[in-house]
């Protein structure tokens, strides 16, 4: 694994708003509370790799997602919802879809990774993870003009396209795509909404505030006030049941196809890398994890702090030999983990001397394979929404 300086595209902006990529540049806006380095789409540099470690990634994440599954079979049975804060309203849902496997489409392992011992476990975004365009479609369209007689790990359109051919006779028609009013979630939902397009499945796309709730009819509605018997929803679970419409959501959860499934709070959950720990100690994939108040969390010098469901590396701490190096503030509290620190995976920054760039490998699951990996890197050891996404190869 090596950061490689390239020279970026001419008229680039262009070319990956023309793959749909239109938010490559964040708006240098004086009221950010951060304000990013460099665009989001970042060409100006590229990982390179052997291809004994692309197989060794993919081989990673596929012993992680069996892993991650027993673990979540493990919750299940020893009634450990309370420890990942899951509410008891919730549990009936969550057992009967772990039971009978509704359908459920993708998700990505966070790794870190510095090119040399094994890969280690961040955490796994297996509910609403984001940075799939860029990921799936516009560093393709980046390797076929700058390394044509190169590889890259990626055949994550294809295998979403026959994923929803799989799950096209279980559920009913039309498949709804719902998220929130902002650039990320629209064009998440967008791309993901054009790949069921393309496996033939009729569609919709509305905000998730659009979605009406029939106490009459008992049922879900569009704003046409037609029945929605399918949602692919870019919206956490642990969101929707503080909502109006969580609780009908879990009564009528049976009668309808929710995309991820429930049981995906699981595994979205940081509250299962202190399980995954207990279960597996001293794997090699894994990096020490308790919930905090454990006394061993406290024999821990060098550590990273995050609530169980924070995102985007909101209200993450960082400590180093028992002092913080870095700490992100948020809106995320209650109960929290504590982690090993990960082997440092950072690079010279090409652009600014004697800077750092801190890459955090995303390994994408569709369904049960491990089908591609999208990098993302910061200027800090935080990964968080401003952080760039850098293309990849390997030759």
């Amino acid at each position: 694994m090596r950061r490689i300086a390239m020279v970026p595209r001419d008229d680039w902006q262009k070319k990956v708003e023309d793959g749909g990529l239109i938010f490559h540049t964040p708006d240098m806006d004086a009221g950010m509370e951060e304000q990013p380095d460099r665009p989001y789409w970042d060409e100006s540099a590229a990982y390179q790799f052997e291809a004994t470690e692309i197989d060794m990634l993919e081989a990673a994440a596929h012993k992680l997602q069996d892993m991650c599954l027993e673990a979540a079979q493990h919750i299940v049975d020893k009634k450990r919802y309370a420890e990942l804060n899951i509410p008891a309203t919730a549990i009936p849902a969550i057992e009967w879809a772990w039971v009978t496997s509704p359908p459920a489409l993708y998700g990505r392992f966070d790794i870190a990774y510095n090119g040399s011992g094994s890969p280690k476990l961040l955490e796994y975004n297996a509910d609403t993870p984001t940075s799939l365009l860029e990921a799936a479609v516009i560093q393709w369209s980046w390797l076929e003009e700058q390394h044509p007689n190169c590889d890259q790990f990626n055949s994550i359109h294809e295998k979403l396209i026959a994923k929803w051919q799989d799950i096209a006779p279980y559920v009913s028609k039309p498949i709804y795509f719902a998220g929130l009013e902002n650039a990320e979630d629209r064009l998440t939902l967008a791309y993901l909404r054009d790949t069921a397009d393309q496996a033939d499945l009729p569609t919709e796309q509305l905000l998730m505030e659009e979605i009406g709730w029939n106490e009459g009819r008992r049922m879900f509605v569009d704003p046409d006030e037609r029945q929605m018997g399918t949602i692919f929803k870019l919206y956490p679970w642990e969101m929707m049941l503080k909502e109006e419409f969580g609780q009908p959501a879990l009564d009528t959860y049976r009668e309808m196809s929710w995309i991820e499934p429930i049981w995906k709070m699981l595994l979205s959950n940081k509250g299962l890398l202190p399980i995954l720990w207990e279960l597996y100690p001293n794997n090699e994939l894994l990096l020490e994890a308790y919930f905090e108040g454990d006394p061993r969390a406290d024999a821990l010098k060098s550590y990273v702090r995050k609530p169980l469901l924070s995102r985007e590396g909101a209200n993450v701490t960082i400590v180093r030999n028992g002092r913080t190096i870095a700490s992100n503030g948020g809106p995320y509290d209650g109960p929290q983990i504590v982690q090993a620190l990960a082997p440092e995976a950072v690079f010279p920054d090409n652009l600014k001397p004697g800077a750092k760039r801190y890459p955090v490998c995303g390994l994408w699951m569709v369904d049960q394979t491990c089908c591609g990996m999208g990098i993302r890197e910061s200027g800090g050891p935080i990964t968080g929404n401003l952080s760039s996404f850098v293309p990849h190869y390997f030759c």
